[in-house]
């Protein structure tokens, strides 16, 4: 077994325990951040490794690219979430002994994405997304407030059915591998099932796909297997939000991804294109129109999460070079500028008192610095230039553009109709008439402008070894 690889799983995890015993609040949020930083650091150190091949793990370019954006944001979360539990310590939504928790289950939550993301064996996989499922429902209730313990118990229902079905798909791909590959083990590692995916039986494979579509689906929040994300985000701390959007779908996403390159491979499967367009557009087309009728700020973001998972997902659908480059640099545009958002909504909701959208008004007067950090956010995952989501968004629609112009249509017409519900909410947050109270927050603003200053610069250039890194990720999509 690879130890340096693993070692993003490991440090975590032992993070995670160490934190749990650590009564001191500061103490136990600088070493949040440090365990992070170091789980960061470590994954940037897979950018120089060769690729691993082995039984329960592998490295390649494309998962290379999912933990790295993975740990990014986790760092910067956990930054951002020591201001903001210090403040929810103050005020007495969180006693010592639940933010010992939250500590703990952060770094396990991240432990498993990890695990999620770096397993060649389908069934550790599922065990990763299984336990992060299983984690984030647990901090989505730590206010234990009646409507978080619903959210979290919501979230549990529709995650575990979502998870189930995946489970199942997965028992049928282990028994179409079964009959080549044997028993055991080689039937359920990845790399071993993708070389010999043209001989594994068709029937099954389909039959696997749907059942791994609706599970892992569920997770990614694609419509009409969305209910749980708004809940969640409306009634879990604000950080989890930010890891929710910024991470949780995108490894849902990745477990769908290698099971489609799986299927894809075969010569005689259906089809997976297809049908992931068909149900990223709805998923963007929907979201969309639901952003105008959101009362809750957290759960108007949580929507427009649910509008680009969405365009990814029509963007991976649709397949191809520069379609897969398109989908992978809306993942990180995406993760990074949700992210950048829920850590200004955060910060604004603890200064409002409320995440109601009629008591958050006049916010350029009241708390200026909040209110540039979300007009920025909120201008960037519109779409609009000099951004990054402007640029791979462009991307998606000329590559789709040039092969099927309806639905570029379809897709322009959902992010349209996105674009002009943010921006309507937003003139209200930042020039209406300041309503309600004006707390006094200890808000950082680093964690937002590194996030938004990366989205800048990649849509002004972006490195030819960054390029050249993705390409590599999208060519292994197929």
């Amino acid at each position: 077994m690879n130890v340096s690889v693993w070692a993003i799983a490991v440090i975590p995890i032992a993070a995670g325990i160490l934190l749990a015993l650590i009564p001191s609040y500061r103490v136990g949020a600088i070493g949040n951040v440090l365990a992070s930083g170091l789980t960061f650091a470590t994954s940037l150190s897979f950018l120089a490794m060769p690729p691993v091949v082995e039984d329960y793990v592998i490295l390649d370019s494309l998962n290379t690219f999912f933990v790295v954006l993975n740990t990014l944001v986790g760092f910067t979360t956990s930054a951002f979430s020591a201001s903001y539990i210090g403040h929810e310590i103050e005020t007495g939504r969180l006693t010592p002994l639940f933010v010992r928790f939250y500590h703990a289950m952060f770094q396990a939550m991240m432990a498993a994405m990890n695990i999620a993301l770096l397993a060649n064996n389908i069934g550790v996989m599922w065990v990763g997304l299984e336990l992060a499922t299983l984690i984030t429902v647990v901090m989505v209730g730590i206010y234990r407030t009646p409507n978080a313990l619903e959210a979290a118990w919501k979230y549990f229902i529709l995650g575990i059915v979502g998870i189930s079905l995946a489970f199942f798909g997965t028992i049928l791909v282990y028994l179409a591998g079964q009959g080549v590959l044997g028993e055991g083990l080689p039937a359920m590692t990845w790399s071993k099932l993708l070389a010999s995916a043209p001989k594994l039986d068709a029937a099954l494979l389909n039959l696997a796909f749907i059942f791994l579509l609706v599970g892992y689906g569920t997770k990614v929040g694609l419509a009409p297997l969305h209910a749980w994300l708004p809940d969640a985000h409306a009634e879990g701390p604000t950080p989890i939000s930010a890891v929710l959007s910024g991470l949780l779908l995108n490894v849902a996403l990745f477990a769908l991804l290698r099971f489609k390159m799986l299927i894809a491979a075969h010569p005689g499967a259906l089809k997976p294109g297809p049908i992931m367009i068909t149900i990223g557009l709805l998923s963007l087309i929907f979201a969309a129109f639901m952003l105008y009728q959101r009362r809750d700020i957290k759960r108007l973001f949580a929507y427009s999460s649910i509008e680009h998972m969405g365009l990814i997902t029509f963007a991976f659908g649709m397949g191809g070079p520069l379609a897969n480059f398109a989908g992978l640099l809306h993942m990180v545009m995406h993760s990074l500028t949700k992210s950048a958002i829920f850590f200004a909504v955060g910060h604004v909701a603890q200064a409002k008192g409320t995440q109601q959208l009629s008591g958050i008004r006049g916010l350029s007067v009241t708390n200026p610095g909040l209110a540039v950090g979300l007009a920025f956010g909120v201008i960037a995952i519109s779409g609009l230039p000099p951004f990054g989501a402007f640029m791979s968004e462009f991307l998606i629609l000329s590559s789709t553009f040039a092969r099927e112009p309806l639905l570029a249509l379809a897709a322009a017409f959902g992010l349209l109709v996105a674009l002009g519900a943010l921006l309507l909410r937003l003139q209200n947050i930042l020039f209406g008439t300041p309503t309600g109270p004006h707390h006094k927050v200890s808000a950082s603003s680093l964690p937002w402008m590194v996030h938004l200053s990366l989205v800048l610069v990649a849509g002004l250039y972006l490195p030819a070894a960054v390029i050249a890194w993705f390409q590599k990720a999208a060519e292994l999509l197929g």
